[in-house]
């Protein structure tokens, strides 16, 4: 009997798979960007932001651009390892004789 993985709770939200999705190609991105490419409102997004900072999956800088605040996300180490072993797992759910 094959025996699955864990998936990672904290990616398994579809919003903050996809805010880390997005951060994996990119150097940063502003709160804007992200919440473009996902369409999430703008407090479910920075209820996620958070929740990703908190789990040491982002660091989070906060600054002014001109006389606008602005929120620029950028994947940790941590976030790159999580997320390359939540692919990894889900790849063993979507094929499980090749375990």
């Amino acid at each position: 009997m094959t025996q699955f993985k864990d998936l990672d709770p904290v990616l398994h939200s579809q919003l903050r798979l996809a805010i880390v999705s997005l951060l994996m190609s990119v150097e940063s991105a502003d709160f804007t960007y992200l919440k473009e490419q996902t369409g999430a409102t703008a407090g479910n997004l920075s209820i996620q932001i958070t929740k990703l900072k908190e789990a040491g999956y982002i660091e989070v800088t906060k600054k002014f651009s001109g006389n606008y605040p602005q929120t620029l996300c950028k994947i940790t180490t941590t976030g790159r390892t999580r997320f390359a072993e939540y692919v990894k797992a889900l790849k063993e759910y979507l094929n499980p004789e090749k375990q």
